[in-house]
């Protein structure tokens, strides 16, 4: 798959890789039946469409988004608190919250770090192709920033949104295409520097650490 690139360094990273357990469509392209943002919450509901195999066995989150309104992801290396967006990110904190409920993202490594930029995780096969079986569509002003401490999700395109997630190191220029739906707190985002001060292990991606979410509360 050739993922688009953005005229930002290192932030390919933010890109699903949809090959293999993740998705059997490769195109960085919005796929034919997959609903827009206005299309998921026209009506207050969600639309979650079914894509590829799932990584880790999971129901799709209900339609009726849940008001949920912080999470947080207990780490081997520490905790990191959400603060959540349901207001301006309905559909994706649902899923979030879903995921979280059933278990999808317990014992999961965090599969990529980009050392002053971001930590992106929420894959439990580890590959950068994982995902929960089903995308659904941004939600995106047009007015996003991604200072550090963001909470957003990782896509490989216009409204593939599935369960990889990326917490943001230092302030990033990236372009308002990844659907922010939380902050995290400044113990979480220490706990993330942290992670990055130990750079990257021998494949160049994944942390030099083993960062494992022993679970999402």
């Amino acid at each position: 798959m050739h993922s688009r690139r953005l005229a930002v360094i290192p932030a390919l990273i933010l890109f699903v890789t949809l090959s293999g357990c993740g998705s059997d469509d490769d195109s960085t392209d919005s796929p034919a039946g997959t609903p827009t943002a206005s299309e998921s919450a026209a009506d207050g509901t969600c639309v979650y469409q079914q894509s590829g195999t799932a990584a880790k066995k999971v129901d799709p989150p209900p339609s009726e988004p849940v008001a949920a309104d912080s999470m947080t992801i207990r780490t081997n290396r520490g905790d990191i608190a959400v603060t959540l967006k349901p207001d301006s990110a309905p559909c994706t904190v649902n899923s979030f919250v879903s995921l979280a409920e059933q278990g999808y993202f317990d014992d999961t490594k965090c599969h990529r770090l980009v050392v002053g930029f971001v930590l992106q995780c929420g894959d439990p096969s580890g590959t950068g192709a994982g995902g929960p079986g089903y995308r659904f569509a941004d939600e995106l002003s047009g007015d996003e920033t991604y200072p550090a401490g963001t909470f957003a999700m990782a896509n490989s395109g216009p409204d593939t949104n599935g369960s990889q997630f990326f917490v943001v190191l230092e302030d990033a220029g990236l372009p308002p295409q990844y659907t922010v739906f939380g902050t995290v707190d400044a113990a979480g985002l220490k706990t993330a520097r942290d992670i990055a001060k130990d750079g990257n292990g021998p494949d160049g991606t994944a942390p030099a650490k083993d960062v494992v979410i022993e679970g999402v509360s």
